[in-house]
């Protein structure tokens, strides 16, 4: 099993992101989904609409998942040898930052409709991250971000980031996404 944790702001895009993706990969692995929330089990229920498993991890007031709920939610999904796992994380560009899931790699995603300087803010999110993604590439036109100063900060946090920009709703960059989630899967473990 590979996973791989998302951690972002609350409406950066993970879920729409991880519904296109699955959609996208899910003849072609096995695949499963980790749902981090507060409340409700309105995400699972969006990927199990895909057809791929998923189950929700709800964490009451807490800001993040940790390693007791994953491996509780893991025993629940119980995914098949060799299964690519996704763990949306809760929402939130502090506190998941700071927790050791058992994941093979982390990716912070940022949305142009947050400010540049997030990775200013908050480094440690950045300084963790294994992948950048610059998601909702498709609204630029319209917001005021700009996406190479972006990347510069994040790049500040930890200097060998690297950033795929895409839109998970057009498909803008998803085919490099979808890319480095295979090298992830056939790379050795660490």
């Amino acid at each position: 099993m590979v996973a791989v944790n998302l951690m972002s702001s609350p409406g950066s895009g993970k879920t729409t992101l991880l519904e296109r993706t699955v959609r996208d990969l899910g003849g072609q692995l096995p695949i499963g989904v980790l749902e981090g929330d507060q409340e409700t089990r309105l995400d699972a229920e969006r990927i199990n609409a895909t057809g791929v498993p998923a189950v929700q991890i709800n964490t009451g007031a807490g800001c993040h998942l940790d390693a007791d709920m994953v491996d509780a939610g893991l025993r629940a999904l119980a995914p098949e040898p060799g299964a690519l796992v996704f763990v949306e994380n809760v929402g939130n560009l502090v506190c998941p930052a700071l927790f050791d899931l058992g994941e093979r790699a982390r990716v912070v995603i940022m949305s142009v409709t947050e400010g540049a300087d997030k990775p200013l803010k908050y480094p440690h999110m950045f300084r963790t991250a294994d992948l950048m993604l610059v998601n909702k590439v498709d609204l630029l036109p319209y917001v005021d971000f700009d996406v190479a100063r972006c990347v510069s900060y994040a790049r500040r946090a930890r200097s060998d980031v690297p950033v795929i920009e895409i839109s998970a709703t057009r498909g803008d960059g998803l085919e490099n996404w979808y890319s480095w989630l295979h090298e992830l899967r056939a790379a050795p473990s660490r």
